[in-house]
């Protein structure tokens, strides 16, 4: 099922991301975790595209598992980073031939190394070229990324919101954002999408603490900010990781909390492949109890 249908049901969306595991091994853990989760009824789960496109078949596999075996919907990630344009349709034949129906369609980051982002020299430079070209293949729904506190790539906020608003010209069918911690920056981007013109349903990107180390690291390579009380109560707690764990399943709860309080109409995990925090957080958020 497309997830711009289940975004217009009208409730809010709960949904995971996974990134494809190295050993098979591995990856049985993965489908194992995304069984378990199967009992918190997620809208759907995706999976991320490798640098360059090195985790493409297992992205695939994973996606047509996690809909055609597990039963939880699923959505693809696809990058512009070292894909030309037969590439990109080869793609998106494997994509329709495994019934998956729904994209993120991502710039992608520079590989491991590079300075800047340099297109593949059939390929796309950005990802509003790369949603076009989608949208001109085929009617897949399409997911694509917002940041709240802009790119980190980009001189302003307006002008980020600038490219968005081409993304979404182009046919995005949703937008779902990078992580943040402060609620109150996703509501001004929220606000200022819609003075925009922009009207597709915006998914709140969460990702639950683990690791002090680890979150300041993703959060200078994405352009997010940790407020300054959160960071203040993880360094007071950062020798002990279970406190760490803990701290992030209570900021990330009280994050949902004030979202779904402000209409949010879909919340996005960022699991780094671990149920733990975010099953904790969804149980503390639901009405009923859910069946274990």
């Amino acid at each position: 099922m497309k997830i711009s249908a289940l975004l217009r049901e009208g409730r809010t969306l709960f949904s995971f991301e996974f990134f494809p595991p190295k050993t098979d091994e591995d990856v049985r853990h993965l489908l194992e975790t995304a069984r378990t989760l199967k009992t918190l009824n997620p809208a759907y789960i995706s999976v991320t595209w490798g640098a360059g496109g090195g985790t493409r078949r297992k992205t695939l596999d994973l996606v047509s598992t996690i809909k055609n075996d597990i039963g939880i919907e699923s959505m693809a990630h696809l990058t512009c980073v070292g894909a030309g344009r037969r590439d990109i349709d080869e793609i998106l034949e494997d994509i329709h031939r495994r019934g998956v129906e729904n994209i993120l369609a991502l710039r992608g980051d520079p590989p491991k190394g590079a300075v800047a982002f340099v297109a593949h020299a059939d390929g796309f430079l950005h990802a509003d070229e790369l949603v076009a070209h989608i949208r001109h293949q085929s009617d897949i729904c399409l997911g694509v990324a917002g940041y709240p506190e802009g790119h980190p790539e980009s001189p302003s906020l307006d002008r980020d919101l600038d490219c968005l608003k081409r993304k979404v010209e182009n046919g995005a069918d949703f937008i779902v954002t990078q992580l943040f911690f402060n609620s109150a920056d996703f509501l001004r981007f929220r606000d200022k999408t819609v003075a925009r013109g922009i009207r597709q349903p915006i998914v709140a990107g969460i990702m639950p603490i683990t690791n002090v180390s680890q979150v300041k690291r993703f959060t200078t390579l994405c352009g997010a900010k940790i407020p300054a009380p959160l960071n203040e109560a993880l360094e007071r707690v950062q020798e002990n990781s279970d406190a760490v764990v803990q701290l992030g399943i209570d900021h990330a709860t009280q994050q949902c909390r004030d979202l779904l309080k402000e209409g949010v109409q879909g919340i996005h995990f960022y699991t780094l492949n671990r149920s733990h925090s975010t099953e904790k957080i969804l149980r503390r958020l639901q009405p009923r109890p859910i069946p274990t």
